[in-house]
C-alpha cells in the first residue's frame, strides 16, 4: 500500500467544496478550530501537509459569537506601529462591537502554521458580521461545531 501525496497533477484544484457555518451562540475557539481544520484540508483523506487540499468556509453572524470566562473584558488584541510608544491595545469586547469578522479571522489564522501556504489557505475563509453574504448561488454544506 502506498502513501497518497497530493500534487497539482493528481488533485483537481478547482473542485473545492463550500461550507457554511453560523456562529450565532457558538464558542469562538471551537469555531476557529473547526474552520482551521476545514480550510487546511485535514478533514479529507487526501490531506497533504505541504499542499492546499482544503475547502472554502463562509462564517455568518460573527457578531453573535460567544466567549467563555472573563475573555470579553480581559482578552487584548495588540497592534504595534513600529514607533516608540506605538503599541495599541483593544479588548475583545470593543473588537466584537467594531470588527467582529476580524476576531474570527485572527483566531483561525493563529491556528494555522505560519508561512506562504497558510496565507493562501486563509484566503478561503469568508467571514461576515451579519446573516447577509454575497454567495447566494453556491450550494453549501453545513458545518457544525
Amino acid at each position: 500500500m502506498k502513501t497518497y501525496i497530493a500534487t497539482r497533477t493528481n488533485t483537481d484544484i478547482n473542485k473545492k467544496a463550500w461550507f457554511m457555518m453560523d456562529a450565532k451562540g457558538k464558542v469562538l475557539g471551537r469555531i476557529a478550530a473547526k474552520v482551521a481544520t476545514v480550510i487546511r484540508g485535514k478533514h479529507k483523506p487526501t490531506y497533504t501537509p505541504n499542499f492546499d487540499t482544503g475547502d472554502y468556509v463562509v462564517v455568518i453572524n460573527a457578531q453573535k459569537v460567544r466567549v467563555t470566562g472573563n475573555k470579553l473584558k480581559e482578552k487584548q488584541y495588540l497592534t504595534f506601529s513600529g514607533y516608540p510608544a506605538g503599541l495599541k491595545k483593544t479588548s475583545l469586547e470593543i473588537m466584537l462591537a467594531t470588527k467582529p469578522d476580524e476576531v474570527i479571522k485572527r483566531a483561525v489564522r493563529r491556528m494555522l502554521p505560519s508561512g506562504p501556504l497558510s496565507r493562501d489557505m486563509l484566503k478561503k475563509l469568508k467571514v461576515y458580521a451579519g446573516a447577509e453574504h454575497p454567495y447566494k448561488k453556491v450550494n453549501f454544506k453545513n458545518l457544525e461545531v
